[in-house]
């Protein structure tokens, strides 16, 4: 039976990181794996698959090794993006040596889950303790559980960006309007197929629109490139005094867009990313009419949630 060794492990991890250093923002995980399987040479064994899911056993190990590398506080996963840490980049500076680089990274896992109350304590060997490289058997679980969870969020995140990607722009602006609605808010006009003038939702407080402040939405279904700064002026330009603008759009925002967003001071304006919109849809789904559900249609499935 093939081992993958510690150091053959730690290689892998110093690549992964190296990819990752230069995508300061998070890349997601697919990404990320796809891109690492392009830079190394695969042994057969890590080239190989499982029988039971046809996966490349490439995958799974890296991925077991990145759990060790999240408790240790080097990497943060979240909805199928990794994202190094500045202790993360900072291990991966001081430590050259691949096996001491990965044994690391178990140690400060092994520290995190001694630590950890809620966790099965399985009988330890002579050679484990809290600061070994060693690892237990229900260490291996939790880590496959972890795995689990990670892979159907990720599954789940990667459907939802498929699905507003292919959305029809103006299918995406009744969608927030619903969203508005639900929210207690009263869409007077959403902007019909053609130019908008830079505004394609105008909502108010109350049902006459007579109490401020008067709500103008710009809404980009927008897929590969970030919102920034001059585009948040161009629309501001269309704010009056008294109005507060939402901006919204599924591809995100730049840096310099939320630091400008933020020191707003006269004229407010709120960003809405896709995690952000799916987050309202999710907490006022109930509120939504059978139409605007439709529109988008969630069903929860629950997952034990891995510790952390």
């Amino acid at each position: 039976m093939a081992v993958v060794t510690r150091k053959r492990t730690g290689e892998l991890l110093r690549n992964l990181f190296e990819i990752l250093m230069l995508h300061p923002e998070g890349l997601p995980a697919a990404q990320a794996l796809e891109k690492l399987a392009s830079k190394v040479v695969m042994t057969e064994h890590e080239a190989g698959t499982y029988e039971s899911s046809g996966a490349r056993r490439f995958e799974k190990i890296v991925r077991f090794a990145t759990v060790d590398c999240v408790k240790a506080e080097w990497l943060t996963k979240h909805r199928g993006t990794w994202t190094l840490t500045d202790a993360g980049i900072k291990a991966y500076k001081s430590t050259s040596d691949p096996e001491a680089f990965y044994k690391e990274a178990v140690r400060l896992y092994n520290k995190w889950r001694a630590s950890n109350p809620t966790l099965p304590k399985g009988p330890k060997s002579e050679a484990q303790s809290e600061d070994s490289e060693a690892q237990s058997d229900d260490a291996e679980v939790e880590k496959s559980a972890s795995i689990t969870f990670e892979e159907a969020e990720e599954q789940a995140w990667q459907e939802i960006e498929q699905f507003f990607g292919g959305m029809n722009p103006y299918d995406f602006q009744e969608l927030v309007a619903d969203l508005l609605r639900a929210m207690g808010y009263f869409p007077a006009w959403v902007a019909p197929p053609g130019k908008d003038g830079g505004v394609d939702i105008v909502a108010y407080s109350d049902p006459l629109g007579t109490q401020a402040p008067r709500i103008k939405v710009q809404v980009k279904r927008l897929t590969s490139q970030r919102v920034d700064s001059d585009g948040l002026k161009s629309f501001m330009a269309n704010l009056g005094d008294d109005d507060v603008g939402l901006f919204v759009t599924i591809s995100g925002f730049t840096k310099d867009a939320s630091d400008f967003a933020r020191a707003q001071e006269k004229r407010k304006i709120t960003l809405i990313d896709l995690e952000r919109l799916v987050e309202l849809w999710i907490q006022f789904y109930g509120k939504l009419d059978d139409r605007a559900r439709q529109r988008f249609a969630l069903t929860p499935i629950y997952f034990l949630t891995p510790p952390t």
